[in-house]
């Protein structure tokens, strides 16, 4: 890996000419991000897969879990323009896509547009808006680009949306529809951290007495587009054998065979799973995909593309705990 590097040793360029260096991107992506959120690296790790994978991922978890500044801090690592949506009731679809305003002085409309024109887009409590503008974010997620009065506008081809849900609340929420959920490469659980990483975080933010920035906590900028886009390209030369490819198929379609699934994963999941496990071996350091990396993905994957059956929700089973005894079931390639 080239580094060219300031004074101040903050990263300006890399070049990513191996997969070791796909690797020491994920290393320093996760390091730099371990300054403001603490006890996350795997979490942090997912989202640089998805990042790399060309996906989104949708968190969830309770308040004040530190998926907002995980968000921020991941932004300023990779050095990714950072836009984010606080999601409520009355919000528009304009108001995130934006709109054509006529200019009285050039007697023309000129286009202004929306907080979705960034590059990490945080949907903060995405699941409080109704699904109509719920639904303004599909064309931008499947395709990166928006349509506004008829007209295309392209996106960043970096274009990753990070959307957070609090699943403790009930009331005043509006669930996901399924084409909006399998839009989300990922769906990941943010859970309260341990002891010794809860007394860290309180010893650290405890005595700040004003919302601190990204930048307060020492997070620095170790990549950039430049980077990004070297480390997909070496993503594109890992190999995906065929057994790898089977055994990505056969566990999809176990999913649609499934008694205790009322509704099975799409195709489009069995494709997202196997381009994350390429990424997912990159950034260990492999040029090629092995059964652990899509079983240790699976769950991320399918936890939000399934439905229970009703006999399953009854005896209280876990869509993880399924997914699990499907992988046992099927034979791991050697």
């Amino acid at each position: 890996m080239r580094r060219h590097c300031t004074p101040s040793g903050r990263i300006c360029s890399v070049t990513a000419s191996k997969i070791e260096d796909v690797q020491a991107l994920g290393n320093a992506i996760e390091a730099e991000v371990a300054k403001a959120v603490f006890g996350q690296g795997p979490l942090t790790r997912m989202i640089t897969i998805a990042l790399l994978a060309g996906g989104h991922v949708l968190l969830e978890g309770p308040p004040g879990t530190a998926k907002t500044l995980l968000a921020q801090a991941f932004a300023r690592a990779t050095g990714l323009g950072f836009g984010r949506i606080q999601f409520t009731p009355d919000l528009m679809p304009g108001d995130i896509l934006g709109s054509n305003l006529f200019n009285f002085q050039t007697s023309s409309f000129t286009l202004t547009k929306g907080p979705i024109f960034t590059e990490l887009l945080l949907a903060d409590e995405i699941n409080r808006t109704p699904p109509k503008t719920q639904a303004a974010l599909l064309e931008a997620m499947q395709e990166r680009r928006v349509t506004i009065n008829g007209e295309a506008h392209v996106m960043s081809p970096r274009f990753t949306v990070l959307a957070t849900q609090n699943p403790i609340e009930q009331q005043g929420v509006y669930p996901l529809p399924e084409a909006q959920l399998d839009r989300f490469l990922f769906k990941l659980v943010v859970d309260y951290p341990a002891a010794d990483e809860e007394r860290r975080i309180v010893a650290d933010h405890g005595g700040r007495f004003k919302s601190p920035a990204v930048a307060d906590f020492g997070v620095t900028e170790v990549a950039n587009a430049a980077t990004i886009a070297a480390a997909i390209d070496m993503i594109a030369t890992v190999r995906l054998a065929d057994e790898i490819v089977d055994y990505i198929v056969r566990l999809i379609r176990a999913t649609r065979e499934s008694a205790d699934l009322e509704c099975g994963a799409s195709p489009r999941a069995a494709t997202l799973l196997a381009r994350a496990a390429c990424a997912a071996a990159a950034l260990d350091g492999r040029d090629y995909v092995i059964p652990d990396d899509v079983q240790r993905l699976a769950a991320g994957v399918l936890r939000h593309r399934v439905i229970l059956s009703a006999a399953a929700e009854i005896e209280g089973r876990s869509v993880e705990a399924i997914v699990a005894a499907l992988l046992d079931r099927e034979d791991v390639p050697r």
